[in-house]
């Protein structure tokens, strides 16, 4: 291999490199880390934008939350009403899941679901687990009238923040008048 090589000793000892060895000892540790994350798929350890949201770091139109789920509006939408539920506990496949997680989300979802089909008039809520998108377990519910509703390769909607927050909560009323009558 040619090149040039130089040791973390000769950049301390060169007077010419002395200045610089803050600075290539970091880039030589920066380029490190990125070979070994690569090497060893250490991107899928990093948080995703999900777990920004369950921490408070992003902001979201949440409509329901357990201490194990979380489901909010999906801010590029298919359909008005179209949410996406989520595991809080970090896991990137959704067939990954432990059994009693993985059951425990489905039941989640369908609560939401017909706090959904209760605000948006639609023959179904459809259900999509795609998973490509963000490496975090996820769920879409998304009103449907016909099965082009669902086209994930069709134009997303793009709605005002002050009618996503009306979304938000009218979702949120129906799913409480839904849990507390049961």
């Amino acid at each position: 291999m040619s090149g040039i090589a130089i040791t973390a000793h000769q950049i301390t000892a060169k007077g010419a490199l002395k200045d610089r060895a803050p600075f290539a000892v970091s880039v030589f540790l920066l380029v490190s880390f990125c070979y070994i994350c690569y090497i060893f798929n250490i991107d899928r350890y990093m948080s995703t934008i999900f777990s920004k949201i369950i921490s408070g770091e992003i902001p979201a139109y949440k409509v329901a939350e357990s201490n194990d789920y979380l489901a909010f509006l999906d801010v590029n939408p298919l359909t008005r009403g179209h949410v996406l539920v989520i595991p809080k506990k970090e896991i990137d496949y959704i067939f990954d899941m432990e059994d009693e997680g993985y059951v425990g989300m489905w039941i989640f979802a369908k609560i939401v679901s017909q706090g959904i089909k209760n605000i948006f008039p639609c023959r179904k809520v459809g259900v999509a687990v795609v998973g490509l998108e963000v490496a975090h377990a996820h769920i879409h519910l998304i009103p449907l009238n016909h099965v082009h509703d669902m086209n994930f390769e069709k134009p997303k909607l793009s709605l005002p923040a002050d009618e996503m927050n009306k979304i938000a909560e009218d979702i949120r009323e129906s799913i409480a008048r839904i849990t507390n009558s049961n």
